[in-house]
């Protein structure tokens, strides 16, 4: 037996006890950790016990065919189901991003294109609540700048998951959403019917589980309060409830307005200046996290596109993987999954090249 795959099966049973001892359940952000943990180990274990048997079968068929040429035949069909079983547990010993398992934030933000961009954004935001709930997460508003003609200038979401199965995580998935997202179509103030291009950013972050993951000092903030305004600038409440906190060693700046009340404007900002906060200390720590953020949003730019959507041929495309299908209605009603599906199997080949240049 491999002596990796041989320490993930201790580690395995090492948590199955430490799950039961009542005592770690006191932390519940230590239980919820190990038990993400144990459930990808699972998935392992299974793998491997399937292999051994199926090995075991093979061998023992093999023994016996020289009595009897049925055992060679079952020996020789039992072949292509070990090499499915290899492969199956090759994939899963393939190290995950240990973030996979936590909940993620999302900001969407116009860009070039007006109040078509802003239109756009709010397609997109709907795509986004659509996909989420056919997976069964829950969805979050945290802030939002609505725009004159409709859609939004930025909007901000959390999407929370279910599972502590890290495969089935809210960031295993929409991890790949950050960067532009271009849009083709006639626009409903265009009379003469020509089509035009324009661009929405899509930022995507893990979010942080507990506020003592992300240290920040008081001292690091600058917090302005404002009245909230809505389109065209307006006022919409007579108190200075929005707030702006800004990060002054990072510069990171998040505003809120989306709640009449001051302190859950601000506990809203506070949340997603953390996730901002875990995402930059990761730049900072990690070159492989570094080249995955810049690959997200640098200007909302249409050249810097990921996707584009064309509503005239009703296609999508996704210019990282290559993936190209003409469901678009669908796709923006929710149907999101095979286009993720193909960024997950795309970043699953690159890290099983990688670990084929290391050895």
């Amino acid at each position: 037996m491999a002596d990796p795959i041989q320490a993930l099966l201790d580690e395995h049973a090492e948590l199955q006890v430490r799950l039961a001892d009542p005592a770690v359940h006191a932390d519940p952000l230590l239980a919820k950790r190990l038990n993400r943990r144990y459930s990808e180990l699972d998935k392992v274990v299974s793998a491997h016990g399937d292999l051994t048997r199926l090995r075991e079968d093979r061998d023992a068929a093999q023994e016996l065919a020289g009595e009897d040429p049925e055992f060679a035949r079952e020996a020789e069909a039992l072949e292509p189901r070990i090499e499915q079983a290899q492969e199956k547990l090759r994939l899963l010993l393939v190290p995950r991003d240990p973030d996979d398992a936590r909940d993620a934030i999302l900001e969407i933000k116009a860009g070039e294109g007006g109040a078509e961009s802003a239109l756009f954004a709010g397609d997109l935001l709907r795509m986004y609540l659509r996909y989420a709930e056919s997976k069964g997460w829950r969805t979050e508003m945290l802030g939002e700048t609505p725009a004159e003609l409709g859609g939004y200038k930025d909007v901000q979401f959390a999407v929370k998951g279910r599972s502590d199965d890290p495969a089935e995580g809210v960031w295993a998935h929409l991890k790949y959403e950050g960067g532009v997202h271009r849009v083709q179509r006639v626009p409903a103030t265009e009379s003469q019917g020509r089509i035009h291009t324009s661009a929405a950013g899509v930022l995507a972050f893990a979010e942080v589980e507990a506020p003592e993951e992300i240290e920040i000092q008081q001292n690091d903030l600058k917090i302005d309060v404002y009245r909230s305004s809505g389109p065209g600038g307006q006022s919409v409440n007579t108190t200075d409830s929005a707030v702006r906190i800004t990060h002054l060693p990072t510069g990171i700046v998040v505003a809120m307005q989306n709640e009449k009340s001051q302190l859950q404007n601000k506990e809203a900002a506070m949340r997603v200046l953390r996730a901002r906060l875990l995402a930059h200390q990761q730049e900072q720590q990690q070159a492989e996290a570094s080249a995955a953020r810049r690959s997200q949003l640098r200007t909302v730019d249409r050249s810097e596109r990921i996707r584009t959507y064309n509503f005239p041929e009703n296609r999508i495309a996704d210019h990282r993987t290559g993936y190209k299908a003409y469901n678009l209605d669908q796709v923006l009603d929710g149907d999101l999954g095979p286009v993720i599906a193909s960024a997950i199997e795309m970043d699953e080949q690159d890290r099983l090249a990688a670990i084929g240049q290391q050895d």
